[in-house]
C-alpha cells in the first residue's frame, strides 16, 4: 500500500454522488403536444355543408371510414360537427325520417377545439371528461386538422414501447 493512501474517515471531505439516473434524464424533456399528433397523421379535415342532408353525410363517412365531420360554411367557417353518434340519436327518434334532414337539424353546435401547441395529455382530459372522441385543431386562420381519441391514445402507445425499449436496452447493455 503506498504510504500516501489514507483511508477515510469522518471528517474526510465527502465527494459529490454521482447518478446515471434522475428524474430529469427519465422523463421527456419535452411534452407531446398535438401537432406531433397531426405531423404523423396528416391535417385532412373533412367536412359537409349544414344544408346537406344526413344522406349525404353518412355516403362520406363510408366512404372515408371515419366517424365524424366537421360542418363548415362556404367561407369554411367552424358550424359544428356531426359525429356517428349524433346520427344514430335521431334514427333512434325518427326512424325512417332520418336520412333525409339536413345535417344542421342533427350537429353538435358547441364544438370544443385545441390548437397545435395543446399539451396532448390536456386534450385527453377533456375529450374524456366530456365524452366525445373527435376535436377540430384550430389556429388564428382557422380549421388545421382534427383529432380522435384513438390518434391520441396511439401515439401514447407508441411512446410507451419506445420509451420501455429504452429502458430495456440501458439494463440489458
Amino acid at each position: 500500500m503506498p504510504s500516501s493512501y489514507q483511508a477515510p474517515n469522518r471528517k474526510s471531505e465527502e465527494k459529490s454522488k454521482t447518478m446515471s439516473q434522475s428524474m430529469d434524464t427519465n422523463t421527456s424533456s419535452d411534452t407531446a403536444t398535438v401537432q406531433k399528433v397531426l405531423d404523423q397523421k396528416g391535417s385532412d379535415v373533412f367536412s359537409i355543408r349544414p344544408q346537406d342532408t344526413l344522406r349525404d353525410a353518412v355516403k362520406v363517412l363510408k366512404e372515408r371510414r371515419i366517424g365524424a365531420l366537421l360542418v363548415t360554411d362556404a367561407n369554411g367557417t367552424l358550424q359544428g360537427i356531426l359525429s356517428e353518434r349524433d346520427i344514430v340519436r335521431k334514427l333512434a327518434e325518427t326512424p325512417g325520417q332520418t336520412l333525409p334532414k339536413q345535417v344542421s337539424e342533427v350537429m353538435t353546435t358547441s364544438v370544443q377545439t385545441c390548437t397545435q401547441d395543446e399539451p396532448m395529455v390536456s386534450v385527453l382530459r377533456r375529450m374524456n371528461e366530456g365524452r366525445f372522441r373527435h376535436m377540430p385543431v384550430t389556429n388564428d386562420t382557422g380549421l388545421m386538422g382534427m383529432v380522435t381519441i384513438g390518434d391520441l391514445v396511439n401515439y401514447r402507445l407508441t411512446e410507451l414501447e419506445h420509451e420501455a425499449l429504452q429502458l430495456k436496452q440501458l439494463i440489458v447493455g
